[in-house]
């Protein structure tokens, strides 16, 4: 459930960067956050995220259509800041981290603006891998104080776990997972 949540945010967020030329970027895991949220008995919102992260895309201003993204999420990197909830999460009733220690995305196609769009995707959770839509909104690029050449955006889409294959619990824990991307990128 929660693998699904942040590999979307992320890959979209990193696939809406600009910049003048087509160019090749390293997401910034220091300056990335994969977040996700999911209703707790209907009574609140359980907010987690996932510590670890990798990941690259290529983006060019002039044609968007053309960008593309890999990122891939290590799944034991799951934390919602309460311990018993993180293990159980990662057993065979949730993410069973064990047996799938990775969700992945890898893009197919965007379709927007340099600055706002929509970035189509292949999102692999839990063993599942289904397509998925983000909205992407760039934030801004430049060159940073010590010389690198950044570009940064945000994401999200909202997914239903049990498509995944996770649906532990749907009566007390929400299906629907909103995953939130905040993604930084330097310029290789």
């Amino acid at each position: 459930m929660i693998k699904a949540l942040f590999t979307p945010a992320l890959l979209s967020a990193a696939l809406i960067s600009g910049s003048a030329l087509a160019a090749d970027y390293d997401i910034d895991p220091a300056h990335t956050t994969v977040l996700f949220k999911i209703n707790h008995l209907g009574f609140s919102e359980t907010v987690g995220r996932f510590n670890t992260f990798n990941g690259s895309y290529s983006y060019d201003e002039a044609k968007p259509s053309a960008s593309a993204i890999e990122v891939t999420i290590d799944a034991e990197s799951l934390d919602t800041n309460h311990d018993a909830r993180d293990k159980h999460i990662k057993s065979p009733d949730f993410l069973d981290t064990k047996q799938y220690p990775e969700i992945t995305f890898k893009s197919k196609g965007y379709k927007g603006s340099a600055t706002q769009g929509t970035l189509t995707g292949e999102l692999t959770l839990h063993g599942v891998t289904k397509d998925v839509n983000l909205a992407i909104t760039k934030v801004g690029e430049g060159k940073d104080p010590w010389g690198n050449y950044r570009s940064g955006f945000n994401g999200s889409v909202t997914i239903k776990r049990e498509e995944f294959g996770v649906d532990q619990m749907l009566g007390g824990i929400g299906n629907d997972v909103t995953i939130e991307l905040f993604v930084e990128g330097i310029r290789k």
